[in-house]
């Protein structure tokens, strides 16, 4: 994760950093992490955490707030009151709409926090995913960001668990005994998301590297292999092949046939 901070410039002096706790081991994971890193990073940051809860949690969240105010972590716990209506109103809601109120919800947790950064837990799993599925579904070379900003740059968007793998978090959350409290959205089958990770553990079986190996990839940009026409010279050596042997001799070829 402190590779991931010092490429990116995640971190920097006088950040009031605010970790989106999901309940989940990823978040915890982070949660965790930042906190060992302002003990030895050599600037000075602070870390709150919040979560939002959106009525999707299968078991109570009180455990998770126990834990964190044993660890000493300011924590804020907020309903979001809209996404409840939501589930009311549109049950078969779809992750985007229910993605756009939480990140509405998150401004303003992160605002009233007087938080710079807001962290996110997403692993190298969810980068990996992410790349496929813009790839194969929506037809975009594209990926989660590592750094980013809200529309209104008034908010930088984190995610240093960049590098960081989902058996790793796993372990390490076990490890702090730490209650983990699943949503309900993680449980679902039959998700393209769902698709894809079932794939991924394919694929490991056989190619255990294949994950770091897509990593590298997101950070190895070949722009002008690909067929974005904005990153290609199409005009280059136009000259020079029009004066060579070969062109006359195909237009001939085509003004006969």
């Amino acid at each position: 994760m402190g590779e991931a901070v010092a490429r990116f410039k995640m971190i920097r002096e006088g950040d009031r950093v605010a970790v989106g706790l999901s309940g989940g081991k990823d978040s915890v994971t982070l949660l965790e992490a930042l906190l060992l890193l302002q003990k030895r990073a050599p600037i000075h940051f602070t870390v709150c955490a919040f979560t939002v809860e959106q009525g999707k949690f299968l078991r109570p969240i009180a455990p998770f707030g126990e834990y964190l105010k044993s660890r000493g972590v300011d924590w804020t716990y907020k309903t979001d009151a809209p996404s409840l209506r939501l589930i009311d109103e549109v049950p078969d809601h779809g992750c985007d709409m229910c993605s756009r109120f939480r990140r509405r919800a998150v401004y303003e947790i992160a605002r009233g926090l007087g938080a710079n950064v807001i962290a996110f837990g997403h692993t190298a799993d969810d980068f990996c995913e992410s790349f496929l599925r813009n790839a194969m579904f929506t037809g975009r070379i594209s990926a989660l960001p590592a750094v980013t900003y809200s529309r209104k740059k008034d908010f930088r968007l984190i995610r240093p668990l960049v590098y960081v793998n989902e058996q790793i978090t796993t372990e390490y959350a076990a490890s702090l005994g730490a209650p983990v409290i699943p949503c309900g959205c993680s449980q679902k089958t039959g998700t393209v998301r769902r698709t894809l990770r079932d794939i991924f553990k394919d694929l490991e079986k056989e190619h255990p590297h294949i994950q770091t190996s897509i990593l590298s990839a997101l950070g190895n940009i070949q722009p002008q292999r690909l067929l974005d026409t904005r990153y290609l010279d199409l005009e280059a050596g136009e000259e020079q092949e029009s004066s060579s042997e070969l062109f006359p001799v195909l237009t001939a070829a085509l003004t006969e046939s």
